[in-house]
């Protein structure tokens, strides 16, 4: 006996050569249950046409088609889709049981063919990224080309994205550093795989000052984007002694060798958790920050009189999350919802902003590129994102219904987490560039002869292992707006006089 299966009612958005490669493929998969049923067309020359006699219609009317023509799934077949209008379109859909699928990229069709297998759920990575830009930058390519480049954190998210972009302005060498073995190995089968051989690989710490001597010495960088960094902030507010060593410590270091070494360009990748620090890794940050500005600083005044004298040009990043790095919270609820639940929300009302990795990366180096010296660049992160509306249109895009199929539970702050980051793109205290998406922080910098010695006194029992309460005192008296949230380093804090608000 045949069983009749009802079959699945499938429009199609965008009528272009990718909308009829994917009508095609599914009509050759046999095991596809499914019946064509009409195209969704933003064009309005195509509108009214058919092909093999499916007819087009305008995407204006999109929401009443598909309810009329009880549409069960809806294929997106077109790149043009501005990301608000995707955003309408898939919670439409979500509402409405509506299936959305999304054709890959033509790179990862096989042989030029569009396998239906190869049809996607709708990713939340979809509906958060930006416009992109990409722009190929012929600053970055004279400044790059045939120069040393070393990238330190090369195999996290961001150090290796920063590899990847570096790649096209074909820099002469890119020197790897990690301390994290296993990625690394990653990374050099990644390049491997390419045929990317303008690399070498250094294995260890950004501490170990021989270590990174060494480096310098042997491959003498034009330009060092420093992207190793400790950055769990719950981690971090447990060992404040590391954060030290390796956030500060190492950028110390890396930046003092930058100048004896006569390097370009120091690129150092930053947070927006150093603004207004709650937790000990955005405060790790800032002293960090501090001493790059005032080290660029002083060499200033140390060379003002000597012109021929080349220097070394430092630049702060900042931003925001970025998005489905290493151990950030949509993989997290990835896992989670797979396993059907429960998805763990810290609070309901916490925000993040969030970019993604390769936009990070990308406004990381044209920042450094365009950099005179000194500045801290931040980003434009966008519109904050309610971490439970994140939650939930997550379970919705799984095909699961929030609250009934997978629950969300409030697990109460992290040690050191904020509500909300703050906003660093607020008029009073950034400028603006040449690009809309980077300002110009202004931030007080401190004299470089006081901070050295304060940093110093810093790291060196930080390194002893000495008091972890005398460290993080120092921190705070280093960066007097660390105010400790949600820590057992909040009674370090010294007490609010508060006299508004007095009742009677």
């Amino acid at each position: 006996t045949t069983i009749n299966v009802t079959k699945k009612r499938v429009a199609i958005f965008g009528a272009g050569d990718v909308g009829i490669s994917t009508k095609r493929a599914l009509e050759h998969d046999m095991t596809a249950n499914i019946q064509m049923v009409l195209f969704i067309e933003d064009d309005q020359r195509k509108v009214g046409k058919n092909i093999d006699g499916i007819k087009i219609c305008s995407s204006s009317q999109l929401e009443v088609l598909l309810k009329q023509y009880l549409i069960d799934e809806l294929i997106i077949a077109t790149t043009k889709l501005a990301s608000k209008r995707k955003n309408e379109i898939v919670d439409f859909c979500l509402d409405n049981k509506i299936e959305v699928f999304t054709v890959p990229p033509l790179k990862s069709w096989i042989n030029g063919q569009l396998s239906t297998k190869q049809l996607q759920n709708v990713k939340i990575e979809d509906l958060l990224e930006r416009e992109q830009i990409k722009l190929y930058n012929e600053i970055l390519f004279k400044q790059l080309n045939n120069k040393t480049v070393l990238v330190t954190g090369a195999a996290g998210s961001i150090g290796s994205e920063i590899v990847r972009q570096l790649l096209q302005y074909k820099p002469k060498l890119i020197v790897l550093n990690d301390h994290a073995e296993t990625p690394l190995h990653d990374l050099k089968l990644e390049l491997e795989e390419i045929g990317c051989s303008n690399f070498k690989l250094e294995l260890g710490d950004v501490r170990n000052d021989l270590f990174v001597e060494r480096i310098f010495q042997e491959y003498q960088p034009h330009f060092v984007y420093h992207a190793a960094a400790y950055k769990h902030v719950p981690m971090m507010e447990d060992s404040p002694l590391e954060a030290i060593c390796t956030n500060v410590g190492g950028t110390k270091l890396l930046a003092d060798l930058s100048i004896k070494y006569g390097v370009e360009r120091f690129v150092m990748i930053s947070t927006d958790k150093a603004v207004n620090p709650t937790n000990v890794m955005g405060a790790s940050k800032r002293i960090a920050e501090m001493y790059v500005q005032s080290l660029y600083q002083n060499q200033e005044i140390q060379f003002q009189s000597d012109l021929s004298t080349s220097r070394t040009k430092f630049i702060t990043t900042r931003f925001g999350n970025v998005l489905g790095s290493n151990g950030s919270v949509i993989p997290r609820f990835k896992k989670q919802i797979e396993a059907g639940g429960p998805v763990t929300v810290t609070h309901p009302d916490i925000t993040r902003y969030f970019m993604t990795i390769p936009e990070a990366c990308q406004l990381v180096l044209e920042a450094g590129s365009m950099g005179n010296g000194g500045e801290i660049f931040v980003f434009d992160m966008g519109q904050p994102v309610k971490i439970a509306d994140l939650a939930r249109k997550m379970i919705k895009l799984s095909g699961l219904e929030p609250d009934d199929d997978i629950k969300i539970e409030y697990s109460g702050l992290r040690p050191g987490e904020k509500l909300y980051e703050e906003l660093l793109n607020n008029a009073e205290n950034t400028l603006q560039t040449y690009h809309e998406k980077i300002l110009i922080a202004k931030t007080r910098t401190i004299e470089y002869s006081s901070l050295s010695i304060q940093i110093d006194a810093l790291i060196s029992p930080a390194k002893k292992q000495e008091s972890v309460t005398l460290v993080v005192s120092a921190m705070k008296q280093l960066v007097p707006e660390f105010i400790s949230n949600n820590s057992e380093f909040e009674k370090l804090d010294s007490p609010k006089v508060v006299t508004m608000n007095k009742v009677g």
